[in-house]
């Protein structure tokens, strides 16, 4: 017989096989014991988990003619059948390649058929949120009015996608992700039962590669004895998964931390060098970060064996070291989903990491000199907002009040610079007229061109539900240091002003993709008070930008008076918002 994969020789035969979803499992026991047997189930939850074969268990157990304990006998003719697949009352049905209505409707007429040998016919519809609408619409007639003796499983990693009406007809059960300790255990016993060697880090690696899935975790120890011919090394392990020992982790870390950019940036190079995958070294990183973080607090939850390096980390590093590191690993890994240059990624994640707490992080470092810094100028953003409009000179009060001490004459301590720092939670965003303005004052159309050209990408680096909140926003107009928003609803636009994440990844990215030297101040209006803001601004543009050559005042002036405000306008605004009205 052909070699079968580790994944299928095995599947779980028994509730009792499973791993990690004992609730599951025993509400499922129980309905069977006492009968309690509805006729719809919908089992959610990440790859790899067991919802499949959960649910042919269950079949398996319904039906068969000894239950024990509500678990399937294995021995009966119909466990027998189930188990090689030749039961015809337990249907399977893949519904990412048979999600049209005529499948559907075929079913519908199949169950008004009674089974041909068992007690119940089963329906297993695996990944169901690929049905279409149509196919759903007839799905539900069938779970509206089933015959007494059919019960359905749909199966599903996307229940959001399943229309309502289908959930609540079903009795749901939540699978959760597998812990990387019953992966673990599980892993060494089927190793025991087929009489191979292994290392037990090289398991604890491979477990931790699998990010909860138990089939994920199978196939990983597959490859993994083929490629060390039945024995399961640390070094094989690494080599499969694209992990990074830990001693070159530690390296690393203890490369950035102590300031070393230099050295951290050989050991990334080492790690390129190896052919190791970039989004696994940051999943590594964050994974190692987050186990000195639990070190001193709770170290039973440690995933890995402490060595020299990691001790001397955890005893001398405060938390917020770590707090820091796992915050700009996050950020680095939700970019590295959008690029070809992984490694420049990386490049700049270790220098970002080298840099002292408050530095680096994301937050602007006040100048220490007492020329005009916008970037500066950025960490107190409330001082350029005021009821008229600022100039340039006192746009350049607020870099030189953080710079300067109390004389204005000599730098701030480094430790009040740090302070302010702290203090700063979340990038500013304005609202009011002077604002406008402000930006108004040095927008061209320039700026506003390459704001336009990265904000859907911007967009896709959100969170669904606040790309939600920016699909109905445009940027439009725009300076060097400021954005001008505009909401088409004036609820959206105070949720997406209080929203301190929002706010902060918005001025980062903006910043980063449009390769400009500094954030830029947000200020978020209605595309309702727009009309009327850009009428106000305009009408008291300098008078020098009305004038025009000698012309006859009594017919032309006028007209060519217009037309400069209209090239004004269009040079700030985008040409495509600039209406022009004759009165």
């Amino acid at each position: 017989m052909a070699y079968q994969a580790l994944y299928r020789t095995w599947r779980p035969q028994k509730f009792s096989d499973m791993i990690g979803q004992e609730i599951v499992t025993k509400t499922l026991k129980n309905a069977i014991i006492t009968g309690q047997i509805t006729h719809a189930y919908l089992f959610n939850g990440p790859r790899g988990t067991g919802k499949t074969s959960a649910a042919k268990i269950f079949a398996k157990a319904i039906n068969c003619l000894h239950p024990v304990d509500g678990e399937p006998d294995g021995t009966c003719e119909i466990c027998q059948a189930a188990d090689n697949g030749t039961l015809g009352d337990i249907i399977e049905l893949d519904a990412a390649s048979n999600n049209g209505v005529d499948e559907i409707r075929e079913i519908r007429e199949d169950v008004t058929y009674a089974p041909t040998q068992a007690k119940y016919k089963v329906y297993i519809i695996d990944e169901v949120h690929m049905l279409s609408t149509g196919a759903f619409n007839a799905l539900l007639k069938t779970l509206e009015e089933p015959p007494a003796n059919v019960i359905f499983i749909l199966a599903t990693t996307e229940p959001q996608k399943i229309p309502a009406t289908i959930i609540s007809r079903t009795q749901r059960f939540d699978f959760k992700r597998i812990n990387a300790q019953s992966a673990y255990e599980r892993m060494i016993y089927i190793l025991d039962q087929r009489g191979n060697t292994y290392d037990e880090a090289a398991l604890k690696v491979i477990a931790n590669a699998a990010d909860g899935g138990m089939r994920d975790a199978l196939t990983i120890l597959d490859q993994a004895l083929s490629f060390g011919d039945g024995h399961v090394t640390l070094e094989n392990a690494l080599l499969v998964t694209g992990s990074v020992t830990q001693t070159l982790l530690g390296k690393y870390v203890e490369a950035v931390v102590n300031q070393n950019t230099k050295q951290g940036l050989a050991k990334l190079s080492e790690v390129l060098d190896e052919g190791k995958d970039a989004n696994r070294f940051v999943e590594d990183l964050i994974s190692y970060a987050r186990d000195l973080l639990l070190y001193t607090e709770a170290p039973e939850l440690v995933t890995l064996v402490p060595d020299e390096t990691f001790t001397q980390l955890a005893k001398t590093q405060s938390a917020n070291i770590w707090y820091n590191m796992i915050d700009t690993l996050n950020n680095t890994q939700q970019q590295l989903r959008f690029t070809n240059r992984p490694a420049i990624y990386l490049e700049v994640l270790t220098v970002k990491l080298s840099q002292p707490v408050g530095q680096g992080q994301g937050q602007a470092v006040p100048s220490a000199s007492p020329t005009v810094d916008h970037t500066a100028a950025a960490v107190e953003p409330d001082r350029q907002s005021s009821k008229q409009q600022p100039t340039p000179s006192s746009a350049a009060e607020p870099a030189q009040s953080v710079a300067l001490d109390q004389e204005g004459s000599q730098p701030a301590p480094e430790s009040a610079l740090m302070t302010s720092q702290k203090t700063r939670v979340a990038p500013h965003v304005s609202e009011d007229q002077a604002a406008v303005f402000s930006v108004l004052s040095e927008a061209t159309r320039g700026d506003l061109d390459r704001v336009t050209a990265i904000w859907g990408d911007m967009i896709n680096m959100l969170p669904v539900p606040e790309q939600a909140m920016l699909n109905v926003s445009r940027p439009i107009a725009a300076s060097s240091n400021g954005l001008v928003v505009a909401f088409d609803f004036d609820v959206i636009r105070v949720n997406a002003m209080r929203k301190a994440d929002l706010l902060q990844t918005m001025v980062t990215q903006i910043r980063e993709l449009t390769q400009a030297q500094h954030e830029r101040q947000l200020v978020f209006i209605t595309t309702e008070s727009w009309p009327v803001l850009r009428s106000k601004f305009v009408a008291q543009l300098p008078k020098h930008k009305q004038q025009t050559p000698a012309v006859n005042p009594d017919v032309e002036e006028a007209d060519t008076t217009e037309d400069n405000l209209v090239t004004e306008a269009k040079t700030i605004f985008d040409a495509g918002i600039v209406e022009e009205i004759d009165d």
